[in-house]
């Protein structure tokens, strides 16, 4: 809010003792998707440490607001939206909501996402595999429209997905998961032409393994295993620098490229006989 200095009254006030108006720059906004757990949770806690303020997506509401409460933020500083990313409407209404009440984010992050593990040969692993699609690339897709029009018009703004390593090559039983973060990061790239020399930008950021709730139930070896909250300080500073593409933690990034030019008959004896995250239950 702009503030003002009052000089004394005098008749014919000088220049030097006019009221002089002083414009105060609000804090950048952080729209946050997924922002109940996990990685949404973690970048939300760096963001208010940073000073940020913060616009919070989430089915989970009152998840939300028991962190909000137990971090001792303002609910001027930090606005809570209820919605689910897979339904367009609910995350369009929620957007819109935000730029009105909040005004237009500097930095939007589709951090929602889920996964299960998927038998192919079984039909009712299909609707898994469409609520995992519906979710992690529509889901995405629909967080990012309603701000890519305003943004292009101030011409700025900085546009994140999460993706993952498992989108780089497919691994047996995460077929749709490694699918959708293969999508999200070819979503990702495409959008990044598509708004080149807006001064919007697009940073795709491709986690390895980090421990958060959807990973604590998996039954394989996690190299380089990371802490939520050594990932979010990370993938902060990626994004201040708005990096087109990065992988966290770096080990991982080499894993990645690896797993890239391995030819395919030494990727499937490598995963040969590797214990599967476990089907959704029906």
């Amino acid at each position: 809010m702009p503030s003002a200095a009052t000089s004394s009254a005098a008749p014919s006030p000088s220049p030097a003792s006019s009221r002089t108006a002083v414009t105060v720059t609000p804090r950048p906004l952080v729209f946050i998707t997924g922002a109940s757990s996990g990685l949404g949770q973690a970048l939300a806690a760096h963001y208010a440490q940073k000073g940020w303020r913060l616009a919070l997506v989430a089915r989970r509401l009152e998840v939300m607001q028991q962190w909000r409460q137990a971090l001792n933020v303002s609910e001027e500083v930090c606005r809570l939206y209820a919605a689910d990313v897979s339904r367009p409407e609910r995350i369009r209404a929620v957007a819109e909501q935000c730029l009105a009440e909040q005004g237009l984010p500097d930095v939007v992050i589709a951090s929602a996402g889920i996964s299960w593990g998927v038998d192919t040969a079984e039909w009712e692993d299909l609707e898994g595999m469409q609520r995992i699609w519906q979710t992690n690339n529509l889901g995405m897709a629909a967080s990012f429209i309603p701000f890519i029009k305003p943004m292009r018009q101030r011409g700025s703004g900085t546009l994140v997905g999460i993706a993952s390593v498992a989108g780089v090559r497919g691994l047996p039983g995460h077929a749709g998961y490694c699918a959708s973060k293969a999508a999200a990061i070819a979503y990702c790239e495409s959008l990044r032409g598509d708004l080149r020399g807006s001064g919007v930008a697009v940073v795709t950021i491709s986690p390895g393994f980090i421990r958060t709730p959807m990973t604590a139930d998996n039954p394989f070896p996690m190299p380089f295993l990371t802490d939520a909250e050594v990932f979010a300080a990370r993938a902060f500073e990626a994004i201040e620098r708005q990096r087109s593409y990065v992988v966290i933690p770096w080990q991982m990034a080499w894993v990645a490229r690896l797993l890239r030019i391995l030819p395919n008959g030494l990727f499937d004896a490598a995963l040969a006989g590797r214990e599967r995250k476990p089907r959704q239950p029906h």
